[in-house]
């Protein structure tokens, strides 16, 4: 039996419970402890949360665009998101900056971009890929002059395991258009996303 999140969206909570349950028996807990008793629950209905961005689109946020005859950069700068690691299922998170250029004046809400940026992540995902779809969903939606989405995080798979190394960020980049032709244009995105 498929249970729905409350967003919605479908995933077997009951397949994630009796997962949970098995990997607490496989590292010797005990699953009827008091303290672990509804952890199988908890742990489905988070990554209902978590992953809610495998079914959703992030396309149909720019089914509204507006003509505004705009024709300089939009930059969202600052956007706080978390994702889970694909390899090792744990998190990873830092801010997205995401910028265009908009072609004949059509420029999307700002909340579109971060909209944007939390549905592509809320998937398994590596942060090299939530900067390519981000960048991509842009440049497909708005066909703007140009497109460039920066993101800088922190991955726990290199926190908590394997080289133990807090604090190490991890920074990818896509540019598209002018961004991509255009060192004045580039820089000037990069020293406004450097601005406090």
């Amino acid at each position: 039996m498929t249970n729905t999140t409350e967003n919605n969206k479908q995933v077997d909570l009951n397949k994630i419970k009796e997962a949970v349950t098995m990997i607490l028996e496989a590292v010797g807990e005990d699953p009827n402890r008091e303290g672990l008793l509804d952890t199988p629950n908890r742990v489905a209905k988070m990554y209902g949360e978590m992953f809610a961005g495998l079914h959703t689109d992030a396309r149909e946020y720019f089914e509204t665009v507006f003509h505004e005859g705009h024709d300089e950069v939009v930059l969202v700068k600052d956007i706080p998101f978390f994702s889970m690691c694909e390899h090792h299922l744990v998190p990873f998170y830092g801010k997205a900056h995401v910028a265009y250029i908009p072609q004949d004046g059509v420029v999307a809400g700002l909340s579109k971009l971060a909209r944007t940026v939390d549905t592509v992540a809320r998937r398994p995902q590596l942060q090299e890929r939530i900067t390519a779809e981000v960048a991509e969903v842009l440049q497909e939606k708005l066909n703007p002059k140009g497109v460039y989405v920066l993101l800088e995080a922190e991955h726990m798979c290199m926190t908590m395991r394997g080289i133990k190394k807090p604090g190490a960020k991890t920074i990818t980049s896509v540019a598209k258009g002018i961004f991509e032709t255009d060192d004045v244009k580039r820089s000037e995105i990069l020293s406004f996303i450097q601005m406090s």
